[in-house]
Formats: structure tokens, sequence, C-alpha cells
């Protein structure tokens, strides 16, 4: 599979969009466990940094950049532009987070 670049900007300078294939997105649905909510709901008393739940929504993203990368090389793109998170809660025990973009094909512009 191609290297595909995926970035938060518009355009990537040095270089032209050529196609423009359109929304490509990865989702991902995580649950939490009953562990990381009891030390939630600790932690919300005396304050402080929840690690469990900074892990779980880290390793969330990484996972779903990356099903944003195999659904855009699957379309044909090699880059993605203005690519997103968003993240929602589901009921008390889940947790989804998408990452989406546009899927273009680039190449390098021609030199003056």
């Amino acid at each position: 599979m191609e290297d595909i670049i995926i970035v938060t900007t518009n355009d990537i300078p040095g270089y032209e969009v050529v196609e423009t294939y359109g929304e490509v997105f990865g989702v991902l649905v995580r649950s939490r466990n009953l562990v990381s909510n009891i030390g939630a709901g600790l932690k919300s008393i005396v304050g402080g940094e929840i690690g469990g739940y900074t892990k779980l929504l880290s390793n969330s993203r990484i996972e779903a950049v990356e099903r944003l990368r195999q659904a855009a090389a699957e379309r044909g793109a090699n880059a993605v532009l203005a690519m997103r998170f968003d993240t929602c809660d589901m009921g008390n025990a889940m947790n989804e987070v998408a990452a989406y973009g546009t899927a273009v094909r680039i190449q390098p512009k021609a030199k003056k």
C-alpha cells in the first residue's frame, strides 16, 4: 500500500490536488472497563488525570486514523486533506471516535 499523507490543512505546500475522491472516515467504538469507570468516578471527586481514559482515547484515535488511511487507499487516494476527529460517548460504557477528511490524489507541483 502506498503511503497516505494525512494533514489537517486544506492543502499541502509543494503539491497540487489532481483528483478528489470525496469524504473518507475511520470509525472505532470501544467499551470502557469497569475498573476504569470506578477509577474515573474516584478521580472526579478528588481531581486529576484519568490515565485509563487518556490511554483509551489516544489508542482509539490512532486506530481511527489507520482505518481512515485504509479507506483512502481503497479509493485510490494518496492523501487525506482537512482531517478532523469527532468523538462521543455512547451510553456510560462506550466511546466512539471518528477520523474523517477528504481523500485526494496529489502530485508535486511543476517547477517554474
